[in-house]
């Protein structure tokens, strides 16, 4: 059990706080991460359904309703 303390070899203690161990991740990810993804892909999958329920619904397309603004 790490107590934060050490000593040398005379019983002395060392009251500076043990470090700890550093490590670096293999994977270099920079955001593209599985989780990222997937989300990503749901998002657009529900844009793609709620474009087609649109223009099934108002039987116009999706260009004639932008220009009509």
């Amino acid at each position: 059990m790490a107590t934060g303390y050490t000593s040398n070899e005379f019983g002395q203690l060392n009251s500076f706080a043990i470090e700890p161990e550093v490590y670096v991740d293999a994977e270099h990810t920079a955001g593209w991460t599985s989780y990222a993804e997937k989300l990503n892909g749901r998002l657009a999958m529900i844009g793609f359904v709620a474009l087609i329920a649109t223009e099934l619904i108002g039987g116009d397309t999706l260009i004639n309703l932008l220009f009509q603004l």
